[in-house]
């Protein structure tokens, strides 16, 4: 069982009991979870992932894959990655039935927009934050397609949930095919959102598309934070506005530690630019966005950054914390 004694200084936490759990594919661990007590969760809407806690303090975000309409269940499935970092391992080995997990959540920066078509394109475990849109869009009306990905089909989570929807899913296994033509995809007009999720090398495909004609670029949610950023890094200001209080940010620190360092403490999750726990409003300065969260729109606007991995194009950063 995991500990549960220790809660780390990076996330708000709570505590969530695994109520079931199985295997759906070859790779992939399903852990549905409640609270301790049996009462409401908090309600999220889908996109929404929560942070998961480990015993050393470390987080990994795993998407909400389940029913959101289950107040009482959240439901996420991990796929064992043995060159990861170690906390898909620990889950899959070390967690079952009856353990308890603290965690962090929910939080969301992947919403679905409304619209009357959808394409959504999952690579691998990438599925998982697409399934509760795919309802979503299934229960409103709306004409929407998936392109599904993965290596093979013992590997696919939830592809016997996906086969009641018949010809509105394609899957598409490296072991059955060539690589997908992807291009094959690309909407032809404005009219169909595009979401997707999965390998850093599948996103930056779908990003590769551009906006259509009148129409919104691809929303894409990563496992890992993308290098977007081609400037150097150097040292810099920043400003804490609210305390007044700065320091030098140097070039191997991030901003997060640099204000810690002065005591002005800034609540972390991923440390990568992936999860938003961080998100902080940028009174001035222009930031130098690392995250692999904001769209080529906001980057511009510079209203706000990620300070866990962002840094500074300016001399001095101010920031409204």
């Amino acid at each position: 069982m995991l500990d549960t004694t220790a809660i780390p200084r990076d996330a708000s936490s709570g505590r969530l009991v695994v109520a079931r759990r199985r295997a759906i594919s070859d790779s992939v661990v399903e852990f549905s979870l409640r609270a301790p007590d049996g009462t409401r969760l908090p309600d999220w809407s889908p996109g929404a992932h929560i942070d998961v806690i480990l015993d050393d303090g470390t987080t990994r975000q795993y998407s909400l894959c389940g029913d959101r309409w289950d107040a009482l269940t959240y439901r996420i499935a991990v796929q064992r990655e043995a060159d990861g970092s170690g906390g898909s391992i620990a889950l899959h080995d070390t967690v079952r039935e009856g353990d308890v997990l603290r965690f962090g959540g929910p939080r969301n920066n992947f919403r679905l927009a409304p619209s009357g078509r959808y394409l959504f394109v999952a690579g691998g475990i990438g599925i998982t934050p697409l399934l509760p849109m795919i309802r979503q869009a299934d229960m409103l009306g709306a004409d929407w397609r998936l392109l599904y990905l993965g290596r093979s089909r013992t590997t696919l989570a939830y592809a016997d949930e996906l086969a009641r929807f018949a010809d509105r899913v394609t899957i598409h296994c490296a072991d059955e095919f060539v690589r997908a033509n992807l291009d094959a995809w690309r909407p032809i007009d404005g009219a169909e959102r595009v979401y997707a999720c999965g390998p850093s090398r599948l996103l930056d495909d779908v990003e590769a598309w551009g906006a259509p004609r009148d129409g919104h670029p691809a929303k894409v949610e990563r496992f890992a934070a993308s290098t977007r950023s081609s400037s150097p890094a150097t040292a810099f200001a920043v400003v804490a506005a609210r305390s007044g209080r700065s320091t030098t940010v140097a070039v191997d620190e991030t901003v997060v530690s640099a204000l810690r360092r002065i005591g002005v403490d800034v609540l972390t999750s991923c440390g990568q630019g992936v999860c938003g726990t961080c998100e902080t409003d940028v009174v001035a300065g222009r930031p130098d966005h690392r995250d692999s969260l904001l769209n080529d729109a906001e980057r511009s606007a510079s209203e706000c950054l990620f300070p866990c991995v962002s840094r500074s194009l300016d001399a001095q950063l101010v920031l409204d914390i």
